[in-house]
């Protein structure tokens, strides 16, 4: 465009841009917005007229955005909240959810203990209501709520950021998982620490159990680390390796899998599980509904403690 003029671009083609973002493809993005996949293409034709950018790559998986179109991402959804927010002044709060997606950021060990007690409250609240589960931990979820990835944050330590709402939940411990196959003998810490062990960790192969064992002069063997608390199952089957995670996911596991969760024979410090969104979205009633019934799931959670975490 050779001049900005607003009332020559059809605010529609943002919805477009957002669900071609999302869904990563024209076919799926036109089952998302009810329309024919031509009449996606063709917006994206517009929409790559007003931006004088091809906006998104075709690849063997899909469309891939472009470096102009990861800059637009947060912009154009914060423009398409605006509206949203604007629109829910004239309904009341049912029908303000009513068909709504809310996009919940959090590591898979909470996934595995919470997801489906959610989906089931978020129904049977709010019927029209669908929930997208995304991964995260405290490292990126700052980021990612201000980037309008996901709406809602759910992390183990502390949301920081002035644009950001921030509420305590509780806090929550550890246990350990063995395989099924492994001799079934009470983990002392002798055990414990003769135990070749699988980290969890978003990088590196040191972890809260080496920095509280290194305190005390002693160590552990890590044979190997995972980013993903659902592959602990299958890397620990068939050996004699012990994991160290958060109780409520152990705990889940074990439910699920053919692993055995047992005490933690060290004491770790506990962690704070934190709950963060976007300022502008704290009147939003989907936003206000989720956050109570997380409040909700993370106060019936094992292993989890809903007095705030003191200084130790």
């Amino acid at each position: 465009m050779s001049k900005l003029d607003l009332a020559s671009v059809d605010l529609n083609l943002f919805k477009v841009f957002e669900a071609l973002y999302e869904e990563g493809g024209a076919g799926r993005a036109a089952i998302r917005l009810g329309i024919t996949q031509s009449a996606v293409s063709a917006a994206l034709a517009r929409l790559r007229l007003v931006f004088a950018d091809h906006l998104f790559e075709r690849t063997g998986r899909g469309l891939k955005p472009t470096a102009k179109s990861e800059e637009l991402r947060p912009v154009v959804a914060a423009a398409l909240d605006k509206c949203r927010q604007g629109l829910m002044l004239a309904f009341n709060d049912d029908a303000a959810i009513q068909g709504r997606t809310i996009a919940l950021g959090m590591s898979d060990d909470f996934e595995l203990a919470i997801g489906r007690q959610l989906i089931d409250r978020a129904k049977a609240h709010a019927p029209g209501i669908r929930l997208v589960f995304k991964q995260t931990h405290s490292l990126l979820a700052n980021d990612a709520l201000m980037n309008r990835q996901f709406d809602l944050a759910l992390t183990s330590g502390a949301v920081a950021s002035k644009a950001l709402g921030r509420l305590a939940l509780g806090t929550g411990g550890y246990s350990c998982l063995t395989a099924t196959s492994a001799a079934p003998v009470a983990l002392t810490l002798e055990a414990y620490l003769e135990k070749r062990h699988v980290l969890v960790s978003s990088g590196g192969y040191v972890g809260v159990v080496d920095e509280v064992l290194a305190a005390q002069a002693q160590s552990r063997t890590v044979e190997a680390s995972t980013t993903h608390f659902a592959a602990l199952p299958a890397l620990l089957q068939g050996s004699d390796c012990v994991a160290t995670l958060p109780t409520h996911a152990a705990k889940a596991l074990a439910m699920v899998s053919h692993v055995v969760c047992q005490p933690c024979p060290i004491h770790l410090p506990r962690y704070s599980i934190e709950l963060g969104w976007r300022i502008d979205n704290a009147r939003d009633p989907a936003i206000r509904l989720m956050t109570a019934l997380l409040r909700e799931v993370i106060a019936q959670l094992p292993g989890s403690d809903t007095r705030p975490l003191m200084p130790e």
